[in-house]
């Protein structure tokens, strides 16, 4: 099969090579899915570049989690009947040297969902993981309804979709941004109040919106950044949703926090298993048989094209997810 592979980190244009490799078997609980589309997340490249903390796990790697396509066969203990069946995957190269950027990929059966029929190939690569984290950090700790969430940098793959998920689920959403072109986003996808963090005094402005109570759930991209606000606009009994950092250690008003007796929770989305995975896809996909999910694809571009598109994604040079498409 054809495949985007690199045995060493570095520059995307130096290390990514594309060529033939051998078509993967499905093992028993796994699919074979012949992939039409490749989705591109950001720790897809700092994995590849070698950033600190990414370790590099296998001699050759095909990168990226995400995908969608068509399963051809199936491993032992998996019904024939799912041959033939539109998916989209999620977690693809977790734990596993080789993930979508290729004709094929072999994985359990546990980390594939059906497509609707209705919904591209393209769309479906680009849910997996930012839909995933963003149904989990808004809804894993139970119900929103009528309760505030805050969702930090809503114009993100994930904040995007938490917005709408928070949205869908009858909370009264707030979003912070850093540009008034990322406020666009974040409107969009129904945050009731956007706050340019960039003006100062956001902590008092999300203050002022919940008459002083504070948000019920902060859903966090960046603890290390937003540690001191979480301690000033969290409410009593509030719970933090934290997915990402862009440090490793963060300076967290612990009083503050044990005073309002706050939950923190820390979510990686390929560490879960099939009991919370499962449920989280059939979830998602019950809003995309509704329609009720918007998409924000950037660019689709041809697998050969792939160190440009990881390039794309490294520089922030795309307003949206980045597809490969895979004949």
């Amino acid at each position: 099969m054809l495949a985007a592979y690199y045995d060493d980190t570095g520059p995307a244009h130096t290390v990514l090579q594309l060529g033939d490799v051998p078509t993967p078997e499905p093992a028993a609980g796994e699919v074979l899915v012949r992939l039409s589309a490749s989705g591109i997340n950001p720790t897809d490249t700092k994995v590849r570049g070698g950033a600190p903390g990414r370790q590099k796990p296998y001699p050759r790697i095909i990168p990226h989690h995400d995908g969608a396509g068509v399963i051809e066969d199936v491993g032992e203990g998996v019904p024939q009947e799912r041959i033939g069946t539109r998916v989209w995957t999620f977690c693809a190269q977790a734990a596993r040297p080789f993930g979508t950027a290729a004709q094929y990929v072999a994985l359990p059966q546990s980390l594939v969902a059906s497509l609707p029929d209705a919904v591209s190939f393209e769309v479906g690569a680009a849910i997996g993981i930012p839909c995933m984290t963003a149904f989990n950090a808004v809804l894993g700790d139970g119900p929103v309804a009528a309760k505030t969430v805050l969702v930090a940098g809503g114009a993100g793959a994930v904040g995007n979709y938490a917005v709408q998920i928070a949205r869908l689920f009858g909370a009264r959403v707030i979003s912070t941004v850093s540009s008034s072109q990322k406020a666009g986003d974040a409107e969009a996808a129904g945050a009731h109040h956007v706050l340019n963090y960039r003006d100062g005094d956001v902590d008092r402005n999300i203050l002022d919106l919940t008459d002083g109570r504070g948000v019920d759930l902060f859903v966090d991209v960046d603890t290390t950044a937003n540690a001191s606000l979480i301690g000033k606009v969290i409410a009593l009994g509030g719970r933090v949703a934290s997915y990402g950092s862009g440090g490793l250690v963060a300076d967290i008003a612990v009083r503050d926090l044990r005073q309002k007796c706050v939950s923190l929770r820390f979510l990686t989305i390929h560490r879960f298993g099939p009991e919370v995975h499962l449920p989280m896809a059939a979830g998602i996909n019950a809003m995309l048989e509704r329609d009720a999910l918007k998409h924000r694809i950037a660019t689709s571009l041809p697998l050969v094209r792939i160190a440009d598109a990881h390039e794309m994604v490294e520089q922030g040079l795309a307003h949206g997810k980045v597809v490969l498409t895979i004949d």
